[in-house]
């Protein structure tokens, strides 16, 4: 949703078309030996010269990131599996049954993987391939020459330049191993530490723990608490490994070793410090605070807790309450790159449930007004590209089973979702229950005490839940009011995105009733009509069709679904002719627009811009209380803008209120001439458009002038719209404003 797809872009068609004859002709050698056509020495200066290029390059092009057919995780167990060389695997094949231990022979080189070439205990290499990896790993001392790995059911492709390598998508098919474990082959091992004591191994923890080698902290600590430590030592060591843990986001696993220290002594103090920060960065904010308390009685001058403590309960209290404060959310998106806040999620009166026919939704449960908060979601993951940056954190995913090619940061955040769930499998369930279409999982979460991710899975899911997203929706808002009028109802594409998982359960329609706003990762979810308690909530997931003559539905084939909206239904029951009449009128629109400026007939190009509305709202055949003109209601506030630039109050009225109605709005009072005491009221709320918050700011400096007890109800309307567009008014007076130099209300200037 939102997301750069250019799957129907012809230069990237040629692009997927290629890899697909790529991918026939690699799956026509499937099973044939591996012949090689290179030395070992020719194959590591290849990969060096590559290596050395890449690192000289001064601009980085937009890389490719080209899926496989999905493959599942190895689930068998490292004992169940038999030791292959590289002489024994064959092309395009899976070897099931069988594992490969192999040693980095060079650097590392990153591309759309990390890469380094490989040996094997004969001597024979290839090139390794590791996807959806952090990117540290080259540089934290996880992956260096001399690093042994194993790797479990290895799979040997033909890479994109015709050379064989070995492919590794799955984080739980391979096992980095430490120097001093049984599986190192005698060839490749160092000095033999095997019988070191307990606190060797903690010293040698503590010193890469200072070097910020966390990695390989944490094995060193492993390997002291399986070294036969004092019960002091091993609940020392467990500390220290917690700590660790927290460092890499292992929030689990520094859980367990904490519990495991209390068990021992339940006052610790680091213990339930490191307790309570591993449940906050869970999200677990209600259990944090629990601990706190705790911590707080039992260390009343440990400051840092007392801060802790603080921000904790302020989360609890987002979380429960949906009282943020947006002004700051604001400032802090725009400084911090990437946007992601330290917020909590806040979800109001909405659940999840069955429906007739779209499986399952979100509804309310009880009734709401328009602008109501109804949630607020951190992302379950975030990944950003900034706009005014360079262009190498872009990729472009293709995928060849689903024809689908998206420009952006998915192929990042398929990778930081894996990354999550691997190192914290408490929330898979979070993240796994959302749907994935017909992809069936592997149904094994763990193997040898390791947790299995599907990383096929995991792209299924984010290719049909992910949400394409800017830095703000306030600063998407201003671009929109200050482009041309007519690209409003054009698709808005970013390539940033993220997962916000239960939002993901919102179904589409193009008549939507609720809009979905950013605040750097947090999504903002407002009611845009005013609903009953149990009704279904909708919003967009493609920008509504109007006249196109060539597709009669909006294109969802990606969720498998037609839209049956009753936008959808009228473009589909309206004829070809007037499809075609709105498309040529909607240019013969664009075009008058543009002379009016130029021109001193004023009048009379208004009355032929009038004439071209007239005629444009006879193709509509369905009221517009019921199918709302997205052809026209723009024409009709551009009219209102221009009746109230040129002093003509009642026109500028007249087209506001025919602006609202074209959308479905309907207006009690307001119109000219004016009753004192007469309210201006919204019977019904219509479809939600940015530029109708400058239509109420229109109607607000009109009635300054002819009904000024009208003018601070519009302008509340006005907020109202502008807090549903943006997901918060705290920044109203700082966008908008009655006297302001834009006819509109927008400030001039404002960023």
């Amino acid at each position: 949703m939102d997301i750069h797809d250019v799957s129907q872009e012809s230069e990237y068609l040629q692009l997927l078309q290629r890899q697909k004859k790529t991918l026939q002709n690699a799956q026509s050698r499937k099973g044939q030996a591996h012949k090689p056509t290179k030395s070992r020495n020719e194959i590591i200066m290849q990969f060096m010269f590559h290596h050395m290029m890449s690192n000289n390059r001064a601009v980085r092009a937009i890389r490719s990131s080209f899926l496989p057919p999905a493959y599942y995780p190895s689930v068998a167990a490292s004992s169940e599996l038999k030791k292959a060389l590289i002489k024994d695997l064959t092309l395009e094949t899976h070897h099931r049954g069988s594992y490969i231990l192999v040693r980095a022979v060079t650097p590392t080189h990153r591309m759309t993987a990390i890469m380094a070439v490989v040996e094997d205990e004969r001597g024979d290499v290839f090139v390794l391939q590791l996807y959806n990896q952090e990117k540290d790993l080259a540089t934290d001392g996880r992956l260096v020459e001399g690093t042994v790995m194993l790797i479990k059911e290895p799979y040997l492709k033909i890479m994109a330049d015709g050379n064989c390598g070995l492919r590794v998508d799955h984080l739980s098919d391979i096992r980095f191993i430490p120097e001093y474990d049984p599986l190192v082959p005698s060839v490749w091992r160092g000095r033999p530490e095997d019988h070191a004591s307990a606190m060797f191994w903690k010293t040698k923890g503590n010193g890469l723990f200072d070097k910020a080698a966390y990695y390989l902290a944490i094995d060193c600590y492993s390997k002291a608490l399986d070294s036969s430590p004092t019960l002091e030592e091993d609940i020392t060591i467990r500390l220290n490994r917690a700590l660790t843990c927290l460092k890499t986001h292992q929030f689990d696993a520094a859980l367990r070793d904490v519990e495991l220290a209390l068990a021992n002594d339940d006052s610790l103090e680091k213990a339930l410090f490191r307790k309570s920060q591993a449940l906050y960065y869970l999200h677990r904010f209600e259990e944090s605070c629990e601990v706190h308390k705790v911590l707080s009685k039992a260390y009343p001058n440990n400051t840092s807790a007392k801060s802790e403590f603080n921000r904790a309960t302020a989360r609890l209290a987002e979380g429960r309450s949906g009282k943020y404060p947006f002004r700051q959310l604001q400032r802090e998106a725009t400084k911090c790159r990437p946007p992601r806040l330290d917020r909590a999620t806040y979800i109001g009166p909405v659940s999840v449930r069955s429906t007739e026919s779209h499986g399952r939704g979100l509804f309310t449960t009880e009734a709401v007004r328009a602008g109501d908060l109804l949630f607020c979601e951190k992302a379950f993951a975030h990944a950003f590209h900034d706009e005014a940056g360079d262009s190498s954190d872009l990729s472009l995913l293709m995928n060849l089973e689903t024809q689908t090619m998206t420009m952006g940061t998915q192929a990042e955040l398929i990778s930081l979702v894996v990354q999550k769930l691997y190192k914290n499998p408490s929330l898979m369930s979070t993240f796994t229950d959302l749907y994935h279409g017909s992809y069936t999982p592997v149904g094994i979460s763990e193997v040898d005490g390791i947790t299995v991710v599907d990383t096929f899975l995991v792209e299924r899911i984010v290719s049909l839940n992910c949400f394409g997203c800017p830095v703000s929706s306030r600063a998407s808002h201003i671009c929109t009011i200050n482009s041309k009028a007519h690209e409003e109802t054009t698709d808005k594409q970013f390539h940033s995105c993220g997962i916000w998982p239960l939002a993901s359960y919102i179904n589409h329609s193009c008549y939507s009733n609720v809009r979905r706003s950013f605040i750097g990762d947090m999504m903002v979810v407002r009611a845009t009509r005013d609903l009953p308690a149990n009704t279904e909530l909708t919003f967009c997931y493609k920008a509504p069709l109007d006249h196109d003559t060539k597709i009669k539905h909006l294109d969802l084939q990606h969720w498998g679904f037609q839209c049956s909206c009753a936008i959808c239904q009228d473009l589909h029951e309206t004829g070809s002719s007037d499809l075609t009449k709105r498309k040529r009128l909607t240019a013969d629109l664009a075009k008058a627009f543009k002379s009016l400026s130029r021109t001193r007939r004023h009048s009379a190009a208004v009355a032929e811009i009038e004439g071209i509305i007239d005629t444009f709202e006879k193709t509509y055949r369905q009221p517009s209380l019921e199918v709302p003109r997205l052809g026209i209601w723009n024409a009709y506030l551009s009219l209102a803008a221009v009746h109230a630039t040129g002093s003509q109050p009642r026109k500028a009225i007249e087209f506001a209120f025919r602006t609202l109605e074209s959308l479905g709005y309907i207006i009690e009072g307001g119109r000219l001439p004016h009753t004192s005491g007469m309210m201006l009221l919204v019977r019904r709320w219509g479809l939600l458009m940015d530029g109708l918050v400058g239509c109420w700011m229109i109607l607000c400096r009109v009635y300054c002038d002819v009904a000024a007890d009208l003018a601070d109800q519009a302008e509340d309307y006005a907020r109202t719209t502008y807090r549903m567009c943006v997901g918060e008014d705290e920044t109203f007076g700082d966008t908008y404003s009655r006297f302001s130099d834009r006819v509109d209300g927008l400030i001039v200037g404002v960023k």
